[in-house]
């Protein structure tokens, strides 16, 4: 900024930015030592001086010239220590690396006050821990660091780390040292700062004080402005009017004392007399004025010394018990108010996901019923009209088109019942015909059903049966259907050339495992449970989408399911392709109303 004007040679522009700069500068050091020499006095000299009982500053006539003192020394000192440090550092560091390594410091108390504010399972203990480690990790990798890179030691501190331990270097500790030494200090030290306030929080019930502050603290929207009691209305205490002012004037000096009595008497309509009794209002009033001079905990003991306070009537104790505890248990009941209404939005926010995705379940059902129906009818409509049109047809074509139109009415009807089946099985009306099934008969029912399919794709069968298989107690039908299902899906999908399909039947004392297993293309490993969804198939919808209309696998898994059984799908062992199995309990009873009722309904 100065080099721009003297490039230009306007040297009154450049001495006007230099006394702007000068003063900026010298303005931000001004507040920030006053502001620091104000704390250090009111929390940590005055409290110390009015420890000492052999000072007897209490009794002191003027305490403005020692407060004066103490302040103007402490301002002396921390511009020398800063100036000290600068003069030390400023040769290796920046003034802005210096900021930052004491903006890095001061975010060490950004945890406690924060969780003061919104958290009230955080003690004392913990924010003293978190703090305290903080700290300590804020000047190991900052601080320490910064005084070795000005010469103050050696070097080999930063390089080597402590007695060469390479993981404890302080720019690098544990061994992170991807990150820029403010980076690397700030997520240190926060991470020691948080740790520690949150377990010692934890491994520690804050006292009764603590509990009382927190709630103060947390809630403090609640409780302002609503609280019915004027916490001065139940002060009790005696004390004049005389006796507060010279203690005020003893350390804001008298006449600022006067003139801040005169305002309060002023706004208030009052008028007093030396020997006028002072109100819990005004005792108040001088705390809070002296307290912006030497501290809130200094103030507290100061006033103390000069009132009189009384023990509370055991009716007043009664009065502020009873208030309390309809607070609280107003409180408990908005909490718990509070939770229902969560717990009651989230079950609403699930129920409404739900409703959404049947009603997009259902449009899609809609869509695919509609499209699976229209496909057949379409085909069937087209070459009934060709005959009906065309009387002189030739015989073969006649037979061949009535072929069609037979095929496409029979995979209409499959599809109709398929819904069918599936509404009742989802409604609970499907009616069940138990009986004792041998497996491997009903496998071999199978095989014939289905021996047109395996001759058109020409692929071959493989049966593996042990030598006993106990019978199992199911429908007939319903287990044949799976069957069905499953070995025509393992033909349509096997390998086109030497295609291949293995059924195999294991026994367990629990239950019967049937696998259909093919050597085609077999199912990834994310369709494998879409597949069982209702009008979901593997594969682009768009491009490869298989024939079916998604509803052969969802009705698998809801008949097994009715008989205690699970059924998954998983790689082919040992080589490509796929293998359905499904498993059969030996002594699972389906629920009943009537155990020697056949046929039954669920």
């Amino acid at each position: 900024v100065l080099t721009l004007p003297m490039a230009e040679r306007r040297e009154w522009l450049a001495l006007f930015v230099f006394i702007g700069g000068l003063s900026a500068a010298t303005g931000m050091v001004i507040v920030a030592t006053v502001a620091l020499t104000t704390m250090v006095s009111n929390t940590l000299i005055m409290p110390f001086l009015l420890r000492i009982r052999v000072l007897k500053l209490e009794s002191q006539v003027n305490m403005s010239g020692l407060l004066l003192f103490i302040r103007r020394a402490a301002i002396i000192l921390i511009l020398l220590l800063s100036y000290g440090y600068f003069r030390q550092t400023g040769q290796s560091s920046p003034l802005v690396s210096i900021g930052l390594i004491s903006f890095t410091a001061v975010a060490q108390f950004a945890p406690a006050l924060l969780g003061g504010m919104y958290w009230k399972g955080g003690t004392r203990a913990g924010a003293l821990a978190g703090i305290t480690g903080g700290f300590l990790v804020w000047a190991y990798t900052l601080f320490l660091p910064s005084m070795a890179e000005s010469g103050w030691f050696t070097a080999q501190f930063i390089e080597h780390g402590p007695f060469g331990i390479w993981w404890l270097k302080p720019y690098a500790l544990f061994g992170v040292d991807n990150l820029t030494p403010i980076t690397h200090a700030l997520v240190w030290s926060m991470l020691f700062n948080v740790g520690g306030y949150l377990i010692l929080s934890l491994l520690n019930q804050p006292t009764v004080l603590e509990h009382s502050q927190a709630s103060l603290f947390v809630d403090v929207f609640k409780y302002d402005g609503k609280q019915s009691r004027n916490p001065a209305s139940i002060w009790r205490g005696s004390t004049s009017v005389e006796s507060l002012r010279s203690l005020l004037g003893r350390f804001l000096g008298p006449g600022r004392a006067d003139r801040l009595f005169a305002q309060y008497a002023q706004a208030r309509g009052l008028i007093w007399t030396p020997a006028s009794d002072a109100d819990p209002e005004l005792v108040g009033f001088a705390e809070k004025q002296l307290a912006g001079v030497i501290g809130a905990a200094s103030a507290r003991v100061t006033v103390a010394s000069v009132v009189k306070e009384e023990m509370l009537s055991l009716k007043e104790v009664m009065d502020i018990l009873d208030e309390t505890s309809q607070v609280i248990a107003y409180s408990h009941q908005l909490e718990e108010k509070s939770q229902a209404l969560e717990k009651a939005t989230a079950e609403l926010r699930a129920a409404n996901e739900e409703l959404k995705k049947l009603d997009r379940l259902k449009d899609e059902f809609i869509s695919t019923v509609t499209h699976e129906l229209r496909t057949p009818l379409t085909s069937i409509r087209a070459f009934s009209e060709i005959l009906s049109d065309n009387p002189d047809l030739n015989a073969a074509k006649r037979l061949e088109f009535s072929g069609i139109i037979l095929k496409e009415s029979e995979r209409l009807t499959r599809l109709i019942n398929n819904v069918l089946d599936l509404a009742k099985i989802e409604s609970g009306n499907m009616e069940w015909s138990l009986s004792a099934v041998d497996i491997r008969d009903l496998i071999k029912e199978t095989v014939t059903a289905v021996a047109q399919l395996l001759h058109e794709k020409n692929a071959r069968l493989e049966l593996d049966f042990p030598d006993h298989v106990p019978s199992v107690r199911v429908d007939h039908d319903r287990i044949m259907q799976v069957l069905l299902n499953l070995v025509s899906n393992a033909i349509k999908f096997c390998a086109t050339e030497g295609g291949w399909i293995q059924i195999q039947v294991q026994v367990s004392p629990a239950v019967i495992q049937v696998n259909v297993s093919d050597n085609g293309a077999g199912v990834a490993p994310e369709n494998r449970d879409i597949i069982f969804e209702k009008f979901r198939q593997a594969g682009d919808t768009l491009t490869d989408k298989p024939q079916g209309t998604g509803l052969g696998l969802p009705i698998c898994r809801r008949i097994v399911s009715y008989f205690g059984g699970e059924i998954w799908v998983s790689d082919r062992r040992g080589g490509s392709g796929a293998t359905f199995s499904f498993t059969l309990p030996f002594n699972y009873q389906p629920v009943t109303n009537n155990e020697n009722s056949e046929p039954m309904q669920l």
